[in-house]
């Protein structure tokens, strides 16, 4: 057989996108992901030897290494062209030692690095070939071992002390700790009672021409600084006000106006990423990672070779390539003119501990939009490569332009004689700049929304006015509100947080998130984080007897250690001594000193009694308990009586099938839920997707959700349309829950 070079990547698409660009020059094989790792069966890291670990294959992993070490041997040269990070490196490592001395006798080992997978990319790095970075395999081994030694001697404690089956990790609970405090600050947070005064005012010469405006100020004293408006604190304060303002003549004072500008955002990061997919996609960490590695390997775009249509995705950099910054420079330039495109944009990074500088995520090629090549990709990786490649181009393009005008009304001559100062704010678009392309969503602060309260100001647009221009009240609105507590978090916004902490890294985000939901500690309300009762007694246990665990500054300190073993600036295994010793104290001290936790913290009563105990004569009340698939509903007694049932969760939708009740239902192992008729398994009728309440338009059957605002018929499957207006932001209105026996 010919003696061909060996190149050794982690997956097949990968080793098919290179192959192709490489030629018949080279063997390319797929390790088909990490081939040796720490035994789930045991800690299998040796403490008393400096932390010795013990590798072993991984599952499947032999058939693949035999197949490596027969074209090992035909070869002269051994590429190692895993990923450009620390894991990469480490996988690159794991393979050498699997494969052994013998096998690479007389073989020469290079290490070739790229951030994408292009012709040009790949050929420029088998032209300036490497060796593998120690430093960073070491770094990866260290993080990995912590994280071993940490669940395997927390693991046993929690078993002992609250209940059999659980575990924690380093850093995951931490994410744990931050969704716990903000449900105690929600369940803390005491309502301010407030008055919400709205008018809109017409111009006496044309009262077509109408704006709205707050109240700011009474008798020239400001109100709340943050919102700009002057809030009323109870009913009588507020029906004076009405009185004198219904009664008050109006006249412009004052009006401002100036030029603003605004900046784009950054490309992505991985960890921006996540966000902006989670807020315009409803895209999880895990679902925008697995689109994001298959645009990154390489997709076959008609007759031509694959090519890699993204940079890397694990990254938390948000630099660009200078020809990159080049190349888009021109596509602006042509296609939205000189004035949308200035001097290149450099942009600096929010993560705390940024390291591994690659390049931020953007498209390998600014030419190819998303609508040349949207046909051949899956609809996940469409919607994706939409986002990266518009971030991209409009990171680089010049500030939106605004006018923005703030306008004084006063109003007197009411009954009181009080003067009272009305403000109306707007903005009106110049030039548009950047927003040509590409606007960055925002987090919503709260889970519901004051719709008029909440409208951005730049976002209305004024009618012309002039000082000393006198107005005309043409409604006026006040409303009873109540301060609200902070939002839970979403899956974006606890990324952030954890990434502005220095918690994690860009490969961990979304095994964080996922690690927490699976583990049965938060579970979802919508698209937020709501912690279990499991989650909270875990937390709480954790915190008193592991508090530098759970301490985010400790566990950022951990992530700067590991930064400084992939700099080669400490070694890494004296830094596992210095973590380890107190950590073993703490662990000692906590199972002999620690208390159980006793089961009812575990427990929450539904108000029902056991039927199976009733059938004996006894009374005993039924609890809702937290299994490893959720929670469940189960006889107090246990384990004298197993009885068990579902909590029903009703969606006030029938059946189409049978008329009967349909249920939120949840899959072992799968956050998301599903909804089947209640009277199962007689009727068998089920869908992934949320039932709405309004009845088809069209044959008045059974609609679901269907993407953000979409509906979608499933009675005859001929409505695909938008969903109703009751429900058109596509949230659920909410299911009722009734706990039964």
């Amino acid at each position: 057989m010919p003696v061909t070079d060996v190149v050794i990547v982690e997956s097949p698409a990968k080793a098919r996108t290179i192959g192709r660009f490489l030629g018949s020059e080279y063997d390319v094989i797929a390790t088909k992901g990490h081939m040796r790792g720490l035994s789930s069966k045991g800690m299998n890291v040796d403490i008393e030897n400096d932390f010795e670990p013990t590798y072993s294959l991984e599952r499947g992993s032999g058939v693949v290494l035999t197949e490596i070490k027969k074209k090992v041997r035909l070869a002269d040269i051994v590429y190692l062209a895993t990923d450009p990070d620390r894991e990469g490196e480490a996988i690159a490592w794991h393979l050498l030692e699997a494969l052994g001395p013998k096998a690479l006798a007389g073989k020469e080992v290079r290490r070739v690095v790229f951030h994408e997978i292009t012709r040009s990319a790949v050929d420029e790095a088998f032209a300036d070939h490497g060796v593998l970075d120690m430093d960073l395999v070491n770094a990866q081994q260290a993080r990995r071992i912590l994280d071993r030694v940490v669940g395997y001697k927390i693991s046993p404690v929690l078993w002992s002390k609250v209940r059999r089956g659980l575990s924690a990790g380093r850093v995951q609970s931490v994410a744990l700790r931050l969704t716990v405090d903000r449900e105690r600050e929600i369940e803390a947070f005491n309502p301010v009672e407030y008055w919400s005064v709205l008018t809109r005012l017409a111009k006496s010469v044309d009262a077509s021409l109408k704006f709205r405006a707050t109240l700011h100020a009474i008798d020239g004293k400001g109100g709340d600084a943050k919102s700009d408006r002057y809030l009323v604190n109870n009913q009588e304060e507020s029906a004076k006000l009405v009185a004198d303002l219904e009664a008050s003549a109006y006249q412009v004072t004052k009006v401002v106006k100036r030029e603003t500008k605004s900046r784009p955002t950054a490309p992505f990061t991985t960890s921006s990423l996540q966000q902006e997919a989670a807020r315009r996609l409803r895209f999880g960490a895990t679902r925008t990672m697995r689109a994001a590695q298959g645009l990154y390997e390489g997709i076959q775009l008609g007759s031509g070779d694959p090519v890699g249509l993204i940079t890397y995705m694990r990254t938390d950099s948000t630099n660009l390539a200078t020809t990159a910054v080049a190349e888009i420079g021109d596509f602006i330039k042509n296609k939205y003119g000189a004035d949308y495109f200035g001097r290149p944009r450099v942009y600096r990074t929010r993560s705390k501990n940024a390291q591994e500088a690659h390049e931020a995520i953007r498209a390998t090629s600014v030419m190819r939009t998303p609508e040349s090549i949207g046909t051949h990709l899956t609809s996940d990786q469409r919607s994706l490569y939409d986002l990266i490649w518009k971030r991209m181009v409009a990171s680089q393009m010049t500030d939106s332009i605004s006018d923005a005008t703030t306008v004084d009304i006063e109003a007197t001559g009411g009954p009181s004689g009080t003067s009272y100062t009305l403000r109306a704010t707007g903005s009106v678009l110049k030039f548009q700049g950047f927003r040509a392309v590409y606007v960055e969503a925002r987090d919503t602060i709260s889970d519901s929304d004051d719709s008029e309260e909440n409208v951005s100001d730049t976002s209305r647009s004024l009618v012309p006015l002039d000082e000393g221009e006198a107005v005309n009240l043409d409604e006026l609105k006040s409303e009873q509100k109540f301060t609200r507590p902070p939002a839970r978090y979403s899956e974006a916004m606890l990324i952030r947080t954890l990434e502005e902490n220095g918690i994690g890294r860009p490969s961990t985000f979304a095994g964080i998130v996922s690690t927490i939901e699976k583990r049965v500690y938060v579970e979802r309300e919508g698209t937020r984080f709501k912690p279990t009762m499991l989650g909270i007694v875990v937390n709480d246990y954790l915190v008193q007897w592991f508090p530098d665990i759970m301490d985010t500054g400790f566990t950022a300190s951990m992530e700067e250690k590991l930064d400084e073993v992939s700099r080669g600036d400490i070694e890494w295994i004296p830094m596992l001594h210095e973590f380890y010793d107190p950590f073993d104290e703490t662990c000692s001290e906590a199972k002999e000193k620690s208390e159980r936790v006793p089961r009812s913290l575990l427990e929450r009563p539904t108000g029902e009694m056991c039927p199976t105990c009733a059938s004996d004569g006894k009374e005993s009340p039924l609890v809702i308990r937290i299994g490893k698939n959720g929670e469940f509903i189960g006889c107090s007694t246990f384990p004298a009586c197993k009885h068990t049932s579902n909590i029903r969760v009703e969606t006030g939708v029938k059946c189409p099938e049978t008329g009967g009740e349909l249920l939120e239902r949840k899959q072992p192992g799968r956050s998301r839920p599903f909804y089947g008729c209640e009277h199962y398994p007689d009727c068998k009728f089920s869908t992934n997707d949320r039932p709405l309440k309004e009845p088809c338009p069209e044959c008045g059957g059974l609609l679901v959700a269907r993407g953000r605002n979409g509906a979608k018929c499933v009675t005859t499957e001929d409505y695909d349309g938008p969903a109703p207006e009751a429900v058109s932001d596509g949230e659920s209105e909410g299911a009722s829950v009734s706990v039964v026996a």
